[in-house]
């Protein structure tokens, strides 16, 4: 659970600085947390062929698989 910390880093900062900039901490934790899910649910699936692989890896750089 690394995105724990960072989100005790957003409150902390929050708590010292009520204005301070923590977008790139947000940017962090949501990368962290969706890391986290797409781990937990890769572990429970069978394998992925090649071809699966590659179109999860075009929607997860912004593309369009269609």
């Amino acid at each position: 659970m690394g995105w724990t910390k960072t989100r005790s880093q957003i409150a902390h900062a929050k708590k010292r600085d009520p204005n301070a900039d923590v977008t790139e901490l947000r940017r962090l934790l949501k990368a962290e947390r969706l890391e986290e899910h797409i781990a937990k649910r890769v572990a429970e699936w069978p394998p992925l062929s090649q071809a699966q692989l590659d179109r999860l890896s075009i929607l997860l750089r912004g593309g369009d698989v269609a």
